[in-house]
């Protein structure tokens, strides 16, 4: 069963893309992108948790993603809105493109949709995502030798 702190966190989230995405749409409006932002991150919150989202953004390995998309929200309330969007879609690849090639596999047995994702060109751009940080982790476990 699904808390009520899950849906309303979920619910924040919706309306923090749609207010991003009219932001967007309304050339770089900067109060929809702030907007956008403030009910994103809460929604986040609401969604996973405080001490889980804490978590997330504190990791070390993720920490170009973390500033990135940080500082995208930061020159967004600045009323800086084109600069802001562009380093904040640089951090959210960089923070959530692991999990790109897990929902666009989901989306595959959708009706609809599902034919789209099956195509392999679609598919070869959606599993570069999650391959690119399994190379830098095997490149640097090769580099370290056993002594």
């Amino acid at each position: 069963m699904v808390s009520d702190n899950t849906k309303i966190g979920t619910s924040l989230l919706f309306l923090g893309c749609v207010f991003l995405f009219l932001g967007i749409i309304f050339l770089f409006d900067s109060a929809l992108l702030a907007l956008g932002d403030v009910l994103f991150l809460t929604g986040l919150t609401m969604t996973i948790g405080v001490s889980r989202t804490i978590r997330f953004f504190s990791r070390k390995d993720r920490l170009r993603g973390i500033i990135a998309f940080f500082g995208g929200i930061f020159l967004v309330m600045c009323r800086w809105g084109l600069v802001g969007v562009i380093l904040q879609l640089y951090g959210i690849v960089y923070l959530f493109g692991q999990f790109f090639p897990i929902a666009a596999q989901s989306l595959r047995d959708a009706p609809v949709i599902g034919q789209i994702f099956q195509m392999p060109a679609v598919e070869r751009f959606f599993n570069s995502f999650g391959t690119s940080a399994r190379k830098n982790v095997t490149r640097s476990n090769s580099m370290i030798s056993p002594v």
